[in-house]
């Protein structure tokens, strides 16, 4: 909870921040239609990444395999789109990373691992027992 307050005031100021920087080495103009151009760029990217996953999900499908990776490679796809749109040059480049297939992939393992360690697989199930007979194995 304290992390995504915490992501919630330094995410803008370092958005501020590069605002200032690189504005003031290409200037104010220049700066706003760079920001526009990315956005266009990669919301049209993110429209042809998420139809070619649509496209993988539905050939797993007629595979009868479960499009897991799809599904997931989808949902990133949707939010780089979101940051992609967000004005900012950091969540540009974290929008770019997810949206590109190679460092989308790179991205999403990282995650996964995260996530999987974090997991204890247990192949047994705690609780009690009782034995109970059954009236039938009492005549006998």
């Amino acid at each position: 909870m304290n992390s995504i307050i915490l992501s919630i005031i330094l995410i803008p100021a370092i958005e501020i921040y590069l605002f200032i920087k690189i504005g003031s080495q290409i200037g104010a103009i220049t700066t706003i239609l760079l920001i526009f151009t990315t956005a266009v760029i990669g919301v049209y990217y993110a429209k042809y990444e998420g139809l070619n996953t649509l496209k993988a999900g539905f050939s797993q499908l007629s595979k009868n395999e479960a499009p897991a990776y799809e599904v997931i490679s989808g949902a990133a796809i949707a939010f780089a789109a979101l940051l992609l749109i967000v004005p900012g040059f950091a969540t540009d480049v974290l929008g770019f990373l997810l949206i590109f297939p190679i460092s989308r992939k790179l991205v999403l393992s990282k995650i996964i691992k995260k996530f999987n360690h974090k997991k204890e697989r247990n192949n047994f199930i705690d609780g009690d027992f009782e034995d109970i007979e059954d009236e039938n194995d009492k005549k006998l």
